[in-house]
């Protein structure tokens, strides 16, 4: 259960790091970047403790699909980016794939 805790921990600093991305406005303002930096540098050395136990391919699927959904949701609240119907309808295809993986895959752990 540990793992999927750091996996959490790794998503939401990845999150972080994406939505101050925006913000650093190409690395010019130092406080968004260097929120960047942790917020990446956190979430790979937390990702790396999720690989000791789950196989990279499912811990990167629900990594990348919860990580889309949730950078959608900041785009939305904080910079007031919404995605028309199509994108909506691809993160929710992304979202489908990570829930077969953890619901039918032998290889995701249990």
């Amino acid at each position: 259960m540990i793992t999927y805790f750091y996996l959490a921990l790794a998503i939401a600093a990845e999150v972080v790091g994406t939505s101050a991305l925006k913000a650093s406005e190409g690395f010019t303002r130092p406080w968004p970047s260097l929120v960047v930096v942790i917020g990446y540098g956190l979430a790979f050395f937390l990702l790396s403790l999720v690989l000791r136990s789950l196989p990279v391919g499912i811990a990167y699927a629900i990594w990348a699909g919860l990580g889309i959904v949730l950078v959608t949701v900041a785009g939305v609240l904080i910079y007031g980016e919404m995605p028309d119907l199509p994108a909506v309808a691809g993160i929710a295809m992304i979202v489908g794939g990570v829930v077969v993986i953890q619901l039918f895959s032998k290889v995701a752990a249990h």
